[in-house]
């Protein structure tokens, strides 16, 4: 069985999400590749919406949070004969083309606009695929319902979204959202060790990072530490570094290669609610202070990491620094926050992923409904 995961180079979280599936496939010895959904449309295309989603995140966040709303409001903006999906979809004949040759027997997606073009392909060509849309957030994203084989979902208390997006309730997968195996470790550091705080910000580091750190700057205890991880924004870590210089107790990196191993030695997590990210520090039973840096889906994300009672958040850098020292002396409020982080989190939902789209697929069963998962 040969398998093809489409994602899209907005931020890293969706092509680490499809990753982390990739080696699920490879440990079974499966073929599964992955390719840019974007591309089949145009590489200048796929090259702006990168450029472009990077900028709004670093430098106008409030445009990419009303424009998710408005998506949200006016769901016909995703529906066929729609501008952003009739661009999309020119690149279906491509994408056939490329399935064919490749030859597939199952497409993986890992984006809404990857999901909208894949369901165009198979309007407009001839293909028997096994088909499925993986969720990267705790909501039912604009676009992302509609009729492939599988939905594979974080969390059981989404069904109710994604039915009333369209999506059938026996095509829905209760599997979490996939992430690398490594986010599943549980070392238990010696007592005698530093509180250890961990700022992150996504892979491009955006949102009150400076603030954030200036504010540790002045009130992070020196038997503390901190850790600020700048992703791929080097003019940002650039300015850290020299703003914390002299100061032992505060380490800047920028991207980071092993965040599994960084979050094994944390105490706590300053993070923006994005899927991935909220995801692996989950499993990791690290708990959460989150930054509403950029709403729209994250605005979800940090919702339901709220509502589990595995994260707190403030409104201001400064009432967020002070959660973070007020939760780096609460050790038993730390404890039962990754309680709550245990009892939600799916660090095999990449497994489950793999095992569901190759279950039985020589004897490929008519019913969708025969697994009966919801």
């Amino acid at each position: 069985m040969r398998t093809l995961i489409l994602t899209c180079n907005t931020g890293g979280g969706h092509n680490t999400c499809a990753a982390a599936i990739a080696q699920a496939y490879h440990r079974q010895g499966l073929v599964c590749d992955t390719a840019d959904a974007l591309q089949f449309t145009s590489l200048r295309l796929s090259r702006f919406l990168s450029w472009g989603h990077t900028t709004m995140y670093r430098r106008i966040p409030g445009l990419f949070q009303r424009g998710y709303r408005f998506a949200e409001q006016h769901p016909s903006v995703m529906s066929d004969g729609s501008p952003l999906p009739r661009l999309l979809s020119a690149g279906s004949r491509r994408l056939y083309e490329y399935i064919r040759q490749g030859q597939y027997d199952a497409v993986l997606c890992v984006h809404v606009f990857s999901a909208v073009l894949l369901q165009q392909t198979l309007q407009d060509f001839p293909l028997t695929l096994r088909t499925g849309f993986v969720a990267t957030d705790y909501t039912c994203s604009p676009g992302a319902a509609g009729d492939l084989d599988y939905y594979f979902i974080p969390h059981r208390s989404l069904c109710g979204e994604f039915i009333a997006g369209g999506t059938a309730p026996e095509r829905l997968v209760i599997s979490g959202i996939p992430i690398d195996r490594r986010f599943t470790a549980d070392t238990q550091r010696p007592a005698a060790q530093p509180r250890r705080l961990v700022m992150m910000c996504g892979s491009m580091g955006c949102g009150p990072m400076e603030e954030l750190t200036a504010f540790f700057l002045r009130h992070l205890p020196q038997e503390a530490a901190l850790t600020v991880v700048c992703g791929s924004n080097e003019k940002l870590r650039r300015r850290l570094s020299e703003l914390v210089q002299g100061h032992e107790n505060i380490r800047i990196c920028g991207f980071v290669t092993d965040m599994a191993e960084l979050l094994d030695s944390a105490d706590l997590c300053l993070t923006k609610p994005g899927g991935l990210s909220t995801t692996e520090t989950a499993a990791m039973g690290v708990p959460m202070v989150l930054i509403d840096a950029v709403a729209g889906c994250e605005t979800h994300n940090m919702r339901f990491f709220l509502d589990c009672g595995g994260a707190v958040t403030a409104d201001e850098p400064r009432a967020l620094g002070e959660l973070c020292l007020s939760l780096l002396d609460d050790p038993a409020r730390r404890a039962e926050m990754t309680r709550q982080l245990r009892a939600v989190s799916k660090p095999d939902a990449a497994m489950t992923v793999c095992a569901v789209m190759t279950a039985g697929y020589q004897k490929r069963e008519a019913s969708h409904g025969c697994m009966g998962r919801v």
